[in-house]
């Protein structure tokens, strides 16, 4: 039996958290969005002005449907394709409008199907990348570089009754705003001038970009994926 510790920063003790609460818009939809890294959950506790709480859980994974984004078979395509599907992005007509219609129709799991979502989180940073991706500035590898970024790190997102009934409440746990909002900041910040560096790389000559994946009519079984 494999059981996994989570973290939720909230500025709140969150003991039962309850299926169906939450932002539409966030990265996966609703569902109650954790880490596994406990100093990545004390920086998304806090915010400028409030102190929060690293809320401790346990889960077990028996028998529970877990869709892993971060590996094989799945690729960064398909993460953007859900990041398309729930985020909301400001796109002109053109290029970018026709990227994200064809991300969709072409590259979107059934991710709702699944118990639980382990993925990239897209903080503010990551969705300057994603969008910088649509509007075919950046090529597909500078994409893949620019998620670990900052080291934002994974998510885990818990999408169904059942995983929430797995999940046991421990404890929880402090969190300064003073000290980690700070870091918080800090780290996108430094995200955001890795990108801007790699984003100033002469990129390859075969380099792929957007505009590629459709001229050349890119399935999710592409093994250049």
């Amino acid at each position: 039996m494999k059981t996994l510790h989570l973290y939720h920063g909230s500025t709140k003790v969150i003991e039962r958290p309850v299926l169906g609460i939450g932002n539409p818009k966030n990265d996966y939809g609703i569902g109650f969005y954790c880490t596994e890294n406990l100093e990545l959950a004390k920086e998304w506790a806090s915010t400028e002005k409030s102190d929060g709480f690293a809320n401790h859980y346990e889960i077990n994974l028996e028998e529970l449907s877990i869709l892993p984004l971060n590996k094989k078979p799945y690729h960064i395509l398909n993460w953007l394709s859900i990041l398309l599907k729930n985020r909301t992005f400001v796109l002109s007509q053109g290029l970018p409008t026709e990227a994200r219609d064809y991300l969709l129709q072409h590259f979107l799991p059934d991710y709702e199907q699944y118990d639980l979502l382990v993925g990239y989180r897209a903080d503010d940073s990551y969705f300057s990348f994603a969008n910088a991706f649509l509007n075919n500035t950046i090529s597909l590898d500078q994409l893949r570089k620019a998620m670990f970024l900052g080291k934002l790190g994974e998510q885990v997102v818990l999408k169904s009754e059942k995983a929430f009934s797995r999940l046991v409440f421990k404890e929880s746990i402090p969190v300064e705003s003073s000290q980690y909002y700070a870091k918080r900041m800090a780290r996108d910040r430094r995200a955001r001038e890795d990108f801007q560096k790699e984003k100033a790389t002469v990129p390859a000559v075969d380099a792929i970009y957007m505009i590629d994946i459709l001229r050349q009519k890119w399935d999710n079984d592409d093994p250049r994926l």
